[in-house]
Order: structure tokens, then sequence, then C-alpha cells
């Protein structure tokens, strides 16, 4: 029989890719998820009941026994970028992982993945980057030999940087970011789940992998290259820091004032404290060229999935080549 490998957060942006992948390999899948009914999506990844939606909640032992049991292999993706309600960052991203680990060894699991992020720090003052740290932590005091998998942002189809800011650009002409020159290095979605998948093979070493592309940008960089993509003209305005952490305290505060009716999804405080910090890769690590991948540029991609926000759309090209052509007939004239 096909092994079986329990993907925690197996529907999310990061999860799916790993999920369809392993379809691919031909292990039995199971995409442990909160509200399976809206992932059911993932099914066509495989031969039919290869791959399954099922209950999970990181925060709840029993469940997490459940989602584990009869695997071989556990990958947990669940992360968060903002607090909301019960799912602290503490509680989702320490705890969380930890429980997930902890029950993977008691289930007699044979190996173990934990997705992180650069900047994963137990002693940060960002919350998001030491729950991160101490995830890892947990993770490698209850599974010594897993795998932690550390990508900087990560770009593809579903992603929430470049479709969010293209988003901005149809209303305005000013695109304000908060560190402009905090410097990034964007990993293609799909070389994280190579990697994922590599590692749940055994195809690695245990350890900590640093993931990034083949560009290092800073963020008015990515911004110009996104705006270039989508054929559009604005304004790229930095927001110094100290205004940016005023602005999000209120924000913060309405949410927490409101009950988080009113969630705080465009900055927060935590966020702020993130963006002083450079996310890429750290000289002496390990990463994709350790595990034998090529990572995929920026430049290969992105036109693939933002020329939704060009102001012509899918004709913007074909508008492009009428231009060019009537230009030509009017110099040949």
């Amino acid at each position: 029989m096909a092994k079986l490998v329990t993907i925690f957060g197996g529907s999310g942006f990061v999860g799916r890719y790993i999920a369809r992948r392993m379809a691919r390999e031909g292990w039995r899948v199971r995409v442990a998820v909160r509200r399976p009914n809206e992932a059911l999506f993932v099914r066509p990844y495989g031969a039919v009941g290869q791959v399954e939606p099922i209950f999970a909640n990181v925060r709840d032992d029993d469940s997490v026994r459940a989602a584990i049991h009869g695997a071989d292999v556990v990958v947990n993706c669940v992360g968060i970028l903002s607090e909301r309600g019960k799912n602290k960052f503490g509680m989702i991203q320490h705890h969380g992982a930890a429980r997930v680990a902890r029950i993977a060894t008691e289930e007699g699991v044979t190996s173990f993945v934990q997705i992180s992020a650069i900047g994963a720090d137990s002693e940060s003052n960002s919350l998001y980057a030491e729950s991160k740290g101490k995830g890892e932590e947990a993770v490698l005091e209850a599974f010594p030999t897993a795998i932690i998998l550390r990508p900087s942002i990560v770009f593809g189809p579903e992603d929430e940087f470049f479709n969010r800011f293209a988003k901005m650009t149809r209303t305005g002409f000013l695109l304000p970011v908060v560190g402009a020159s905090t410097r990034f290095q964007p990993v293609y979605v799909d070389d994280v789940a190579k990697a994922a998948v590599k590692s749940v093979k055994g195809q690695v070493e245990p350890g900590i992998y640093e993931l990034g592309g083949p560009d290092v940008k800073t963020f008015r960089e990515l911004m110009e290259q996104m705006l270039e993509v989508i054929r559009r003209r604005r304004l790229i305005v930095n927001v110094p820091f100290w205004i940016a952490s005023i602005m999000a305290g209120v924000l913060d505060t309405v949410q927490m004032l409101t009950g988080g009716l009113l969630h705080n999804a465009l900055l927060t405080r935590d966020q702020v404290r993130n963006l002083r910090r450079d996310n890429v890769v750290s000289e002496g690590r390990m990463g994709l060229s350790d595990l034998g991948i090529e990572p995929v540029g920026m430049d290969a991609v992105l036109e693939d999935y933002l020329w939704p926000y060009r102001p012509s759309g899918q004709y913007s090209k074909i508008k492009e080549s009428a231009k060019n052509l009537a230009a030509e007939d009017h110099t040949q004239a």
C-alpha cells in the first residue's frame, strides 16, 4: 500500500502545493484542516480517494492524534500572519507546532517537516518571529530529526504579497509601503513544495534550511517590478516606521475594542516590527542549493498571475501588439 502523509494546513497557500506534489509521487495524502468542506478542491490532485481533507485543529490533542494516526510522515504548514480571536501566534505557531510534533513522535511517525519562516527567533521582540522560533525549538525537542524549512516571502498565484499590493494599485495613484529599504529574497511556492517533498522522502539531512529565490531586492524594488508587470504607474511612498507604528496601533486598538469584529488585516504593530529587519537567507545557512533545487526567479512567474491587474487585463498584450503594428506602419509610411 502507498505511504501516507498528513499535511496540517494542507489547503493553505504552501500546503496545497505540497499536497499536489505528494500525490504525484504516489502517496496517499491527508489534508488536515479546520474546515474540510472548504478544502474539497484538493481531491482532484490525485486519483479517487488518494487525497482527502479531514478535520484537525492544532489547538486540540484528540483531533491532531486522529489526523496523524497511521501516517508515515507529517508536514506542518499551519501558520498565521496576524492574530484573530483564539488564533494567537503563541497558540498556533508555538504550542500548536509542539503538539503536532509530540503526537507525531507518540504515533511512530518516521519523519517530520516543519514550515517555519526566515527570521524565526525565540528571543525576538516580534510575536510572530518569537512564536516561530519557539515552535522550531519545541519541534526539535519532540522530534530531533525533524527538518525545518524557513522560506522568505513566498510568491505564486495565490500569494498574499504581490496580489495584495497589485489590488491596491486599482484605487489611487499612491502605493504606500513600510520599510522601503528592507531587503527580501522571495521564493517560489513550488520550490518550497519541492523542498518539503525531498524532506519527506528522506533525501536530505535533518536540520534547518533557509529558502530564498535567486533575487535579493528591497521592498521598493519589488514594488517597482510588480508595477512594471501590471503596466501601471504609481508613486511609491515610503511610510516612516514611527508613523506606521502609530497607524498600526490605532488599527490594532480598533480590533481590540470591537472584540475582533473589525479585523485588522491592513497593518499591525507586529508586522511593523518585522519590516524593520531584512528577510534574506543568512550567510552560512543551508538552503535550496543544499537540497539540489534550482530556484525559480520572479521574472519567470509574476506575469503568469498578475496580468488581471493590468488596466486592460487579458487584452493588454493584444493592445500592445496593435500599438506596435500601428507604430511600424506609421514609420514605413
